[in-house]
């Protein structure tokens, strides 16, 4: 990976929390915790799952790429982590903030690794064989899609207001 586009990935993923922020700001609790449907995350929910898969599932990942020789990285059901923590009883600030420290720690974990590490290798559960490079566009993947959502949410409930 070229310095240019890694330094663009990087910047990427530090701007997420801030996106995040400006969508949500003036919303409700009623807003926050809408869902469209059954089975769909609200814009609460969404930044509570953003906060513990980077915390607990990504950050994890990284630490354990950069220390382990090929490790078996696990999977971890976001679904059922909102059920069990019950996100929308949450607080957006707290989880806002929470998912924020845990993305920095990830970021400088990231900013500091040599050369030769973006090719070190895992084994990530339900995934298959995935490099610390392939990580970081997982990453990008994955706050894309929750981006997406999150903005169209907002769309919709300011559609129904």
């Amino acid at each position: 990976m070229k310095q240019e586009e890694l330094a663009r990935f990087l910047s990427t993923l530090s701007g997420t929390p801030d996106r995040i922020w400006q969508l949500t700001q003036g919303l409700d609790r009623k807003a926050l915790t809408w869902k469209p449907s059954d089975g769909a995350f609200s814009v609460l929910e969404n930044v509570c799952h953003l906060r513990d898969i980077e915390a607990e599932g990504y950050l994890v990942r990284i630490e354990r790429l950069l220390r382990e020789d090929r490790p078996t990285l696990s999977d971890l059901d976001g679904n059922k982590l909102a059920r069990e923590r019950e996100y929308n009883s949450q607080n957006l600030t707290a989880a806002l903030d929470a998912f924020r420290t845990a993305r920095v720690r990830s970021l400088t974990l990231l900013k500091g690794a040599r050369p030769i590490s973006w090719q070190r290798e895992g084994h990530w559960d339900g995934v298959g064989r995935i490099t610390l490079e392939g990580l970081l566009l997982k990453m990008i993947e994955h706050d894309r899609g929750h981006l997406d959502e999150i903005n169209q949410l907002v769309d919709r409930l300011a559609e129904r207001m």
